[in-house]
């Protein structure tokens, strides 16, 4: 079984790396692994480096990089999600499905109906859950960039890159009406609701930022299923 691990610090072959107390016990207590036994390595800086491990005790594992593949599983387009605050469990889904599916970064702003509301040394603690998170399923999908996590109390500071587009189910401009432009697209930036959906003051704001209002068909979705619908989506007709 092929095991990857995020190594946060450079990756040069012919070196040793000593890993993480947490990461020596997975591959210890959790994969089984033992000495001899290959592991593929990144950092998201691009590509993969193989190793091997030399030692393996309870909290301790050393191993050598002997090699490295220039491999790209990234999307052509960098799709950034913007996503309102909700619950902190809907958000859990959504960056991991979303880093699944190819999500270059994810934006969780503050907006008028937004359920959640983080600061200090809770919202330090959610980041770093939410970066785990990310990294997990970096790891577990084969992707070779990790997608980055930011916090945006206010709506106006939403990063609007490349074509942007507010999910909305009222709005005249569709799905089948944009497919041209997002083939051509080198960036995208979804912006998704909160559990009680736009009010009309973030989708004003949202405009003045450059968003435009999208429908991704007649039926509405849950903040959690957006996004990771729309990437399936854009995947699919990017890689047709």
């Amino acid at each position: 079984m092929t095991c990857r691990l995020y190594i946060d610090d450079a990756l040069i072959p012919g070196t040793s790396i000593e890993l993480p107390a947490d990461q020596a016990h997975y591959l210890r207590s959790v994969m089984r692994f033992t000495t001899g036994d290959p592991v593929i390595l990144f950092n998201g800086s691009g590509g993969e480096y193989h190793a091997e491990i030399q030692s393996l005790s309870k909290g301790n594992a050393t191993l050598a990089v002997t090699s490295f593949s220039e491999v790209n599983r990234e999307m052509a387009c960098r799709i950034h999600i913007a996503q309102a605050a909700c619950r902190s469990e809907k958000i859990d889904s959504i960056v991991q499905k979303g880093t699944e599916l190819g999500a270059a970064s994810f934006h969780i702003m503050r907006s008028e109906r937004s359920s959640l509301k983080l600061d200090g040394a809770k919202l330090s603690k959610r980041m770093l859950r939410w970066q785990k998170i990310i990294i997990e399923a970096a790891e577990q999908s084969q992707r070779t960039i990790v997608p980055t996590i930011s916090w945006h109390e206010k709506l106006s500071s939403t990063p609007a890159c490349g074509l942007c587009y507010t999910l909305h189910p009222a709005s005249e401009t569709s799905w089948g009406h944009e497919k041209p432009n997002m083939l051509a697209a080198d960036e995208i930036t979804l912006a998704i609701g909160p559990e009680g959906g736009w009010s009309d003051r973030d989708i004003e704001t949202l405009k003045a930022g450059g968003f435009t209002n999208l429908t991704f068909g007649p039926r509405v979705m849950r903040t959690e299923t957006a996004a990771p619908a729309l990437l399936a989506a854009i995947q699919s007709l990017l890689e047709s």
